[in-house]
């Protein structure tokens, strides 16, 4: 691969009269997006599921055009352009309607002068490098968890988003949906509803790594349809064994994880910053942060709310549970209270893709920006780091390096096969 892309003609789109038909919104009012890995979760974001919270996805929004998909595998590719010109075909009441082109190659969506945003959902090793040339494209970012998968790529996502000046948003959605429990009970603790806050038990202990060299064995036909050298991408190159999926290379709790510590990083005010101290307890990954709070990543004992992509807070005068089912405390009256006007509010949304959407218009900080979005990851991926080396590692959060610790430095990075050197 590589070489210059050409782009076949872009498919034209009804004039605006013929959109404002029964409220629809004019095509220069929209904003035109592009989806990049269309399995399950990318599927599910572009024509609807359980975690995108709106009847037909973003296809399902007035305020979304979309121009284009892509998937290394040929038939999710074509079923899901099919099904996108399909249900613009019925809205808009013009038969054989066709905005939606499919593609094998990401890089030809990108070249795309007409597509405002997009949508990321592939394998977690490609996230990353996917982000940061979408941000050399000149697109807005959805990109789902996990951000990266190794500190220095987290960075790099960092750093192109910021050059570029281009929206980012997380898919960690916990901070906008489930009814705003998450953003309640980080309000409640920063407001020093618990008194100081001491412990946190993140259920979840944090390591997650990144490792395609444990993998390798005898090769088998890659299936018709299937581009397995785009697949891997940067990852190394390996002989098709017929394993594949969005977590192929992922250990722990790289791709979970990272819903539970980025409300650590929020109820603790860490969203600026990481913690300075990651040891082990057993096989889990556990943390220090310089106010002293210390996160443990396994369950409150008997504690049974905080496991669903949550966390439990334990302060000098009470303690709070939160996850995606429940919000509650001891002593009850803690979160019977609603918040008073004086106490903390945080960045209220709640629709992480409508808060995508409305900062592509307005241009102003999403609820899970980029910068919060590497703090966040980097939690997960710090205790990766621990577990790897089973040892307390000092971490200086704003060098981003272990003090006087080469060894774990070194696996603060990984290579990546030519070209996707990003």
């Amino acid at each position: 691969m590589g070489g210059a892309l050409g782009v076949a003609a872009f498919p034209s789109i009804i004039p605006a009269s013929a959109l404002g038909r029964g409220g629809a919104i004019a095509p220069s009012e929209r904003v035109t997006m592009g989806f990049i890995g269309v399995g399950t979760q990318g599927g599910g974001h572009l024509l609807g599921g359980a975690w995108t919270y709106v009847a037909g996805g973003y296809t399902g929004r007035k305020d979304v055009q979309v121009l284009a998909v892509c998937d290394v595998w040929r038939n999710r590719r074509d079923n899901a352009c099919q099904r996108v010109n399909a249900h613009y075909s019925e809205v808009y009441g013009k038969d054989n309607y066709k905005s939606c082109e499919a593609y094998n190659d990401f890089r030809e969506l990108l070249a795309r002068p007409d597509i405002d945003a997009v949508l990321i959902a592939t394998p977690a090793h490609w996230h990353a490098t996917m982000a940061v040339m979408a941000a050399e494209a000149g697109k807005d970012i959805y990109c789902e968890k996990p951000t990266a998968v190794t500190i220095r790529e987290a960075q790099t996502v960092l750093s192109a988003v910021r050059r570029y000046g281009r929206i980012y948003q997380a898919g960690t959605q916990q901070r906008s949906e489930y009814g705003g429990k998450f953003r309640q009970a980080c309000e409640f603790i920063r407001s020093g509803r618990i008194g100081t806050l001491k412990e946190v038990y993140a259920y979840r202990d944090g390591g997650g790594i990144y490792w395609p060299q444990r993998f390798g064995g005898p090769g088998q036909p890659i299936p018709d349809g299937f581009d397995w050298d785009l697949y891997l991408g940067p990852a190394p190159m390996i002989p098709y064994d017929g394993i594949y999926g969005p977590h192929r290379f992922d250990i722990g709790e790289l791709n979970w994880g990272q819903h539970h510590y980025d409300i650590v990083q929020w109820a603790t005010g860490s969203d600026e910053t990481g913690p300075v101290e990651i040891f082990m307890e057993g096989n889990r990954s556990c943390y220090k942060y310089a106010s002293g709070v210390v996160v443990y990543g396994k369950p409150y004992p008997g504690e049974p709310v905080g496991g669903d992509g949550g966390a439990c807070f334990v302060g000098t005068q009470g303690r709070i549970a939160v996850d995606r089912d429940a919000l509650v405390s001891y002593p009850a009256e803690i979160v019977r209270e609603p918040l008073r006007p004086n106490e903390t509010h945080l960045y209220y949304s709640n629709s992480h893709s409508g808060n995508f959407l409305e900062c592509v218009r307005t241009r102003k900080r999403p609820i899970c920006d980029v910068d919060i979005a590497y703090r966040a990851v980097s939690a997960v991926l710090l205790g990766g780091v621990a577990k790897q080396v089973n040892r307390t590692l000092q971490w200086d959060p704003n060098a981003v390096q272990f003090i006087n610790d080469d060894e774990a430095n070194r696996l603060l990075s990984i290579a990546k096969r030519s070209p996707w050197l990003t």
